[in-house]
């Protein structure tokens, strides 16, 4: 059971990630969207399984597998190679640099909302 959770966790956020790359001509900014949304989501939903407000069953729903499908370190990781690639080594340092700080901040910002 856990596992048919976690797949179709995986399954909606995967669509949902897609979405918004075909939404935003698959630019950079689509994934940097969707890992600082997904920091957020990741950081409500463990609050609410630590407080024991959702059960483990929606958290490996929308935790683990929603969250992990929908934030992807593979497409960021390959857009960072593509655009050193390209020798846009600025372009790419910024990429890098604010989609880690946005999405540490994002994720304390949230949990201090909580």
């Amino acid at each position: 059971m856990n596992l048919l959770l976690v797949a179709i966790g995986g399954f909606l956020g995967s669509i949902a990630r897609y979405s918004i790359s075909v939404k935003l001509n698959k630019r950079l900014i689509a994934t940097w969207i969707a890992n600082i949304s997904g920091s957020m989501l990741l950081a409500f939903s463990l609050h609410f399984y630590m407080q024991g407000l959702i059960s483990d069953r929606t958290w490996l729903l929308l935790g683990v597998g929603f969250c992990g499908a929908y934030t992807t370190f593979s497409t960021f990781g390959n857009e960072v190679l593509q655009l050193l690639l390209h020798q846009q080594y600025i372009h790419a340092g910024i990429y890098v640099l604010s989609s880690f700080t946005v999405s540490i901040l994002a994720v304390f910002i949230t949990l201090s909302l909580l």
